[in-house]
């Protein structure tokens, strides 16, 4: 009977061990499955340039709200939907293959870009596909004027967010080191 009794404990241990490694595995991907399209408000500076004052990541459409000054410094709202700023992103994506960006360049001491090159800048994965947003972030300009021209703080967050967990050191999976148990033996969660 002792025979059995280890061969369901060590079922049951195995089964826990699982659904740990379940859960653990589903939290690290529902993290980086955040959802890629973005709510954008974008300003117009003093200089005519722009930048991202607010980003929000949602689960609809992307979309952004335009801030523009008029010649008398009168601040103007409008609407820009999906289609609109992906159209603007793919001018500017063509003319940056054509190198005639502001995104091929060194970022200016001044603030912000045009409105394309910045709708580019934050939101390329979004509106033209990962492949294209991954290809654009292995250009050290692109990255520059993505972080230079975006200053909400949700990109503040995610940008200390993602050098926080690049610093941490790896750890075992339960999180311990490999230590012996005063009575010289190894338990199971490396304690």
């Amino acid at each position: 009977m002792k025979h059995i009794s280890t061969i369901g404990s060590a079922a049951l241990l195995g089964s826990m061990g699982v659904v740990v490694m379940s859960t653990l595995t589903g939290c690290s991907q529902q993290e980086q499955q955040e959802p890629q399209n973005r709510f954008l408000v974008i300003e117009q500076q003093v200089n005519g340039k722009y930048i991202v004052v607010e980003e929000m990541p949602t689960e609809g459409p992307s979309r952004s709200i335009i801030r523009e000054r008029d010649e008398n410094g009168v601040v103007t709202e409008r609407f820009m939907n999906e289609d609109e700023m992906r159209s603007l992103a793919e001018q500017e994506y063509q003319k940056m293959q054509n190198g005639q960006s502001e995104l091929n360049q060194e970022p200016s001491s001044s603030p912000g870009m045009g409105l394309a090159g910045t709708i580019l800048a934050v939101a390329a994965g979004s509106l033209m596909g990962n492949m294209i947003g991954n290809a654009l972030m292995g250009n050290k300009n692109f990255q520059r004027h993505s972080n230079s021209v975006n200053k909400s703080a949700y990109h503040k967050s995610a940008a200390a967010k993602k050098s926080s967990s690049a610093s941490k050191s790896k750890k075992s999976f339960f999180g311990g080191s490999k230590k012996r148990s005063s009575s010289g033996r190894s338990s199971f969660f490396g304690g």
